[in-house]
């Protein structure tokens, strides 16, 4: 963990400091979350590894000029808002704290955004890049199922045992859990039949369910990548910009690897320069795309817009 003898790699920069705390005050002003909280030099040993435990903390390490930051931000914090006290989100930009920032180097981290796990006071890598929703969402369930078959999650604060799901909610909530246990089992063993089988169970039983929805846009979409030659597709994407399948092909890529603002927009400008069946071939494919985000995500807003400016 972070101490006091770490040396601080170049000097404070005091502009990312003062942005950090208008964020801190914006967030505690502005009616944010009760389960995101921002973390400095000075109070990680407090804020997180003291508090892991009792409740595990992920600690999304960010900074301002980071683009997939802001891409993965948003949802971790959707996410620990929907956990309601499951899990704690811990945010430190590693700009405004270099002892912080130094100690993901000397973890030979090289790259941001990275997710870590602690647990019990002890710090996990957990994710590193950016991600759809869908991903992240998958990857929390399968880190606390196997944290939990470890054995190693701090026991639940006196009263809490219950956890907040109602008597008559409870028993189907497990089976609900228990349906999203399986379809996750399956992606990571990376059994896509599995996977699909079990979300579609889940959408026979609850049609409108919009994350057995995803699940299943994500599964289709894993199964295009898998398929590919990724260097190739995306070589061919470059050479051949009016090709709807070579773009389609880069898009999907774009896609699982967290660049979803690329994905979605190389789409778009394939709509605007292309025609006919090309076009028509983009537009579907992208229609796909947003299937693998929530329709009120502000990405899916975004490109339908710019998708309604591109056909009319």
């Amino acid at each position: 963990m972070p101490s006091s003898d770490f040396s601080l790699h170049g000097a404070i920069d005091l502009g990312a400091r003062q942005a950090a705390a208008k964020k801190k005050q914006e967030r505690q002003t502005g009616g944010g979350s009760a389960y995101v909280v921002d973390v400095t030099d000075d109070t990680f040993n407090t804020e997180v590894v003291e508090r892991s435990r009792t409740v595990p903390v992920l600690v999304d390490f960010w900074a301002e000029w980071c683009a997939p930051c802001k891409q993965l931000g948003p949802i971790l914090e959707k996410l620990a808002t929907e956990a309601a006290g499951r899990w704690v989100l811990a945010k430190v930009d590693i700009d405004a704290n270099p002892q912080l920032g130094a100690y993901l180097q000397q973890m030979g981290i090289r790259g941001i955004p990275f997710v870590a796990v602690v647990v019990a006071g002890q710090l996990m890598p957990f994710l590193n890049g950016a991600a759809p929703e869908a991903q992240v969402r998958q990857a929390i369930d399968q880190l606390f199922a196997a944290l939990k078959q470890e054995g190693i999650l701090p026991e639940a604060p006196e009263g809490q045992e219950a956890a907040p799901e109602s008597e008559a909610g409870g028993a189907a909530e497990s089976e609900a859990d228990s349906q999203y246990a399986n379809a996750e089992a399956a992606l990571e063993r990376g059994d896509l039949d599995a996977a699909g089988t079990a979300f579609q169970q889940i959408l026979d039983a609850s049609p409108q369910d919009a994350h057995a929805k995803q699940g299943l846009a994500l599964v289709d979409l894993s199964r295009r990548v898998e398929a590919l030659d990724v260097d190739k597709a995306l070589s061919d994407a470059a050479e051949q910009p009016g090709d709807a399948e070579a773009q389609t092909r880069a898009a999907d890529i774009e896609m699982v690897s967290g660049r979803i603002d690329e994905a979605l927009e190389r789409l778009v400008s394939t709509v605007r320069r292309t025609a006919g069946d090309d076009r028509d071939k983009a537009r579907v494919h992208l229609l796909k795309l947003f299937e693998v985000l929530l329709p009120e995500d502000p990405r899916t807003i975004k490109a339908r817009k710019a998708l309604q400016s591109a056909l009319f």
